[in-house]
């Protein structure tokens, strides 16, 4: 039997199948990054030849490159002309086989974390090492699978190419064809055989491919490294700012994030700044700002005198070329990439040296014998290492540091935490830490910005924020639970009136405040005093409920008159269990002291602080 079209149907099949390949990677990769007008309609265009009767698409076809068609006439005169040939079918089985590849590929590159190519950047990648190191390894089963499917799609392609190839024995007679004449020629037993054939391909292809995948050939794959990553930048050019430029960020930045406008403007010279704020405050976007994830809407940023943006000037540099180290939430390694290649994906000198350099990083973790392995198989401590070492692999000027704790079980915070604190304590740069614990900013971070739905409340000393918040939001925010709504008395008094008391006042009343506040462990019960002088702000109060921690008791209170139900408390006070156990053996009322020095008179909303 001859075999012409099995082997015209392989010949086709590979060669459309590469040029599918290299397309449809191409263009799912240019669509997944593209957020302009018009996308809707791009893909709409790019997919319609899977739906697309293939007479359709083949009249479309042979309209188009026919002698008398708009491309046809600007190929014949060069003898180009494809219609009735080989080629013909190449392009046929390319244009039919395209969609498979193209929506494959971009399912694949959409479900990459963003995260982890944000890493990539920021440690000075460029774009074309972020793609060949980073998304075509992690996305590289979703390209295989794809490919297979093109594969299949274009050796079993027949409407199309039967109408702009013909069907030319020796030529363009391909699978399906031999089998569609050898039925209208009464030929079913060559029918058959050719059927059993295209079936044994498509099946055995697509079988394969899946065993292929499921041995996960493609994700443990390790990138060999070459000696100097292509678009890196040296560590002294990363390093270098302008000559005798003042040390220090400076960021003023607009963006309209969702349900806000993040309007943000601090200037900081510390080492650590803490950037305070609840849960969805704008932290996080203001630190992918600074480090080129996100582009603001307006504003400038510069750090040690260089300027990374600024919106008047139309300067963006890219995050590559920041020199700025992020150190993200869920850590973000590259989870195809070993610990060792992760911190080596941060350097950019020679092969021996960042081998050696990877393993003294590794050394100073205690991870040496972690090294070959993939961040599933360490445990999240040792995951939050490697992340911070390969940080700080590049030396960058600035570290960001987005909540890195949140993570983390208790036990395992506290020794994270002092490994960082050693660990950071070496770097020469500056760190903006982003959390929403008080204890873990006051431990870690001196001077303290506080971030409110996007504004900055106050940027002071952790000391002076704790001591005198301005506002009842930054109160509430360093762990202040008793407020109550104010009227003023007389010089140094105020009614609080959701307390039922009259407070003498240690602070001035010229900031015209709204309410006060007073910390659950700064409420004193005079019972438990020595005995001497009754002191001012004393009242009468009784227990409503406790809750109870490992160490202390939460008593909930009620002053001047006893409550009449288990919601009817006006005070949370925090008390030792040594105290807790003298406390509870007194009669009511107990006496309850508001010292007017603990007293904090407290403002509604913050105004913004240059």
């Amino acid at each position: 039997m001859d075999l012409t079209p099995l082997w015209t149907s392989l010949k086709i099949a590979a060669i459309s199948t590469s040029i599918t390949f290299v397309l449809g990677v191409a263009t799912a990769y240019t669509m997944h990054r593209y957020q302009g007008k018009g996308k809707a309609l791009i893909e709409g265009l790019l997919l319609a030849p899977l739906v697309l009767p293939p007479t359709v698409l083949g009249f479309l076809l042979l309209f188009l490159l026919g002698a008398n068609g708009p491309l046809g006439q600007l190929l014949t005169p060069l003898g180009l002309n494809p219609v009735f040939t080989w080629y013909a079918a190449v392009i046929t089985a390319t244009v039919v086989s395209f969609p498979l590849l193209y929506k494959t590929a971009l399912g694949a590159f959409q479900q990459l974390d963003p995260d982890i190519q944000a890493a990539a950047r920021t440690l000075g990648a460029s774009e074309w090492t972020l793609f060949r190191r980073i998304v075509l390894p992690l996305a590289g089963p979703g390209l295989v699978a794809g490919t297979s499917l093109a594969f299949a799609r274009a050796l079993g392609e027949f409407g199309a190419t039967l109408m702009l190839a013909g069907n030319i024995p020796g030529q363009t007679q391909t699978l399906p064809m031999a089998i569609y004449f050898a039925v209208e020629g009464g030929a079913f037993t060559d029918a058959l055989f050719w059927c059993g054939v295209t079936l044994v391909l498509t099946l055995g292809s697509l079988m394969g491919i899946n065993l292929w995948l499921a041995r996960g050939c493609v994700c443990s794959s390790r990138p060999k490294r070459s000696r100097r990553q292509p678009g890196r930048k040296s560590r002294q050019q990363r390093l270098s700012h302008p000559p005798g430029a003042e040390r220090g960020l400076s960021v003023d930045l607009q963006k309209q994030v969702a349900g806000f406008q993040l309007k943000i403007a601090f200037h900081t010279h510390d080492t650590t700044l803490g950037i305070l704020g609840a849960s969805g405050a704008g932290k996080s976007m203001i630190l992918r700002c600074i480090a080129g994830i996100e582009t603001p809407d307006a504003g400038r940023i510069v750090l040690n005198g260089r300027v990374l943006f600024d919106s008047d000037q139309g300067i963006n540099v890219p995050s590559c070329d920041r020199n700025i180290g992020f150190l993200f939430q869920d850590y973000a390694l590259f989870p195809h990439l070993s610990a060792e290649e992760n911190i080596a994906f941060a350097l950019s000198s020679g092969q021996s040296l960042v081998a050696s350099t990877a393993s003294s990083h590794l050394a100073a973790l205690h991870l040496s014998d972690w090294a070959h392995h993939y961040p599933h198989e360490l445990s999240g401590g040792q995951q939050q290492r490697v992340a911070l070492a390969r940080a700080l692999a590049s030396q960058p000027q600035l570290l960001l540091l987005d909540e890195p704790f949140s993570a983390l079980d208790t036990h395992l915070r506290n020794q994270i935490e002092k490994f960082m604190v050693t660990r950071l304590s070496t770097y020469e740069g500056m760190t903006l830490w982003v959390t929403h614990n008080l204890e873990e900013a006051y431990r870690l971070c001196d001077p303290l910005m506080v971030v409110e739905r996007g504004q900055r409340s106050t940027l002071r000393s952790k000391h002076q924020i704790l001591a005198q918040p301005e506002t009842v939001s930054i109160a509430q925010l360093t762990g202040c639970k008793n407020f109550s709504r104010i009227q003023r008395q007389g010089p140094g008094q105020v009614l609080a009136l959701d307390w039922n008391c009259r407070l003498h006042i240690v602070e001035p009343l010229g900031s015209h405040p709204t309410q006060v506040g007073i910390r659950a462990h700064q409420i004193r019960f005079f019972d438990l005093e020595p005995p001497g002088e009754r002191p001012i702000n004393t009242f009468p109060g009784w227990l409503v409920m406790t809750r109870e921690t490992p160490h202390r008791m939460t008593l909930y209170l009620k002053l001047q008159e006893p409550p009449t139900h288990a919601d009817d408390y006006q005070l949370q006070a925090e008390v030792f269990k040594d105290k807790w156990r003298q406390l509870k053996e007194h009669p009511f009322p107990w006496s309850i002291t508001l010292d007017p020095i603990r007293i904090m008179l407290l403002r509604e909303s913050a105004e913004s602080h240059s």
